[in-house]
């Protein structure tokens, strides 16, 4: 069984977390005759039996409904699978502008880490630069980027890398740049334990990366 270009939730392979567009992804026929979804049978047969090698019965009524519980959270915290970002940058709007940044600031996300399936959560700043008299995408546009990129199985260096790929892909501007500050659940509630820590990440493309004084303007956007 193949599929290309939008995996759905979990059925995307080992190795797929972020595939690109026109890839190839191959899926494992699925184990379970009739199952809905690749996986989903599987996925929660593994769930009950993980509850009962813990001592737990599956079929208490606290319990029973869990494993359908899992798979709906894991679908939803990795549905960016099946959205496009350039359907939400497709659309822009000519605005009078001098080519200064456009910054949203402090845009919230949760994501769900690739290594431990646990949440890391926190908020981004998102900015371009568009040329003298280019066209603006809208105000909402930025944040649904993020959003895109964060339902997915991820890494914050990874998603902080994405959207500054977007909007570069998408809109072509003069500079992009993306920062992100988050905490994280593997970090804070398993291992280390601990809590607060705040990992901060920062992709820069264009003059944001190339003009020491224009990535110095920006953050003083962005502090303020």
């Amino acid at each position: 069984m193949t599929t290309t270009d939008q995996p759905q939730g979990l059925n995307v392979a080992p190795g797929a977390l972020n595939p690109r567009k026109g890839r190839t992804i191959q899926l494992p026929a699925s184990a379970y005759p009739g199952d809905p979804l690749p996986g989903a049978v599987a996925l929660k047969a593994g769930v009950r039996a993980w509850l009962a090698a813990r001592g737990l019965d599956p079929a208490a009524p606290d319990l029973v409904g869990t494993p359908d519980r899992v798979l709906r959270a894991l679908n939803e915290f990795t549905a960016g699978y099946s959205e496009d970002p350039a359907h939400h940058l497709a659309r822009t709007f000519p605005a009078q502008h001098a080519g200064t940044p456009i910054v949203v600031t402090g845009v919230p996300f949760t994501s769900l880490c690739a290594h431990h399936l646990l949440p890391f959560h926190g908020h981004a700043d998102i900015a371009y630069q568009p040329a003298v008299g280019d066209p603006v995408a809208g105000l909402s546009k930025l944040p649904r980027v993020l959003d895109v990129y964060a339902r997915r199985l991820q890494t914050q260096e990874d998603l902080t890398r994405q959207v500054v790929e977007a909007l570069e892909e998408h809109l072509e501007p003069v500079g992009a740049a993306c920062i992100i500050r988050s905490e994280h659940g593997c970090l804070a509630h398993r291992g280390a334990r601990k809590p607060g820590s705040v990992m901060v990440t920062a992709a820069y493309a264009g003059i944001f990366l190339g003009d020491h004084q224009a990535r110095e303007e920006l953050h003083r956007l962005m502090s303020g």
